[in-house]
């Protein structure tokens, strides 16, 4: 059975925060304990609450003062390299989380595009897609056909005449840029494709595969 995710927020209720900060401390202790016996380093942990007169301290005052010490003789750049506070810890955990997020909503978007493209592909048709939807659905084409034609072009190399090699290359320029009309696949398919030119951009926008 897995363990209830705890909820990080202040606890309201007295004695469950007090049960909770001696639960907590202890563990923290230990923590401390095992880091320096498995890795072989100086530390130490001081801990003040409003439970006790006296701070928690580990591994006793005279060790925790010879850290305190030896911290305080470092250069001052050297001593908040690699400080923490609770605010930078949790911008540090809102930007990982907001990469994570925009990463997921990038694999989605492209496995939505992709299921778009091979329905289109069937011969379904773009009826009732927006904009937005066949912006994206024209990039992932054109991308994968050019995908498409570089393995073509990388496995029929050294297998086909040059004049050969010339012709399907011809022909895939034509198909690409189209330029006897501007739309591709009947009447069905009406997004426009650029001829390469400056004053024919690509209408659609590779913003969620860039």
């Amino acid at each position: 059975m897995t363990r209830k995710k705890v909820k990080l927020a202040f606890i309201s209720n007295d004695s469950a925060r007090k049960a909770t900060f001696k639960k907590r401390k202890k563990g923290l202790m230990k923590k401390v304990s095992e880091l320096s016996t498995l890795c072989g380093i100086e530390s130490c942990a001081i801990v003040y609450s409003p439970y006790e007169a006296q701070p928690d301290v580990w591994p006793d005052q005279r060790g925790a003062a010879r850290v305190v010490a030896q911290f305080k003789r470092m250069p001052e750049m050297e001593q908040s390299k690699k400080m923490v506070n609770q605010e930078s810890f949790i911008r540090s955990r809102i930007a990982k989380a907001a990469d994570q997020l925009k990463k997921l909503r990038k694999e989605n978007r492209e496995k939505e595009v992709t299921h778009l493209m091979y329905h289109c592909l069937t011969g379904k048709g773009l009826h009732g897609l927006g904009l937005h939807d066949l912006n994206d659905v024209a990039w992932m084409l054109d991308h994968n056909l050019k995908e498409i034609y570089k393995r073509i072009e990388a496995v029929g190399k050294d297998h086909a005449p040059p004049e050969e090699r010339t012709q399907q290359q011809q022909l895939f320029a034509e198909w690409m840029g189209n330029p006897g009309g501007d739309q591709i696949g009947g009447d069905e398919m009406i997004v426009p494709f650029s001829d390469g030119s400056s004053q024919g951009a690509p209408l659609w926008s590779n913003a969620f595969f860039s």
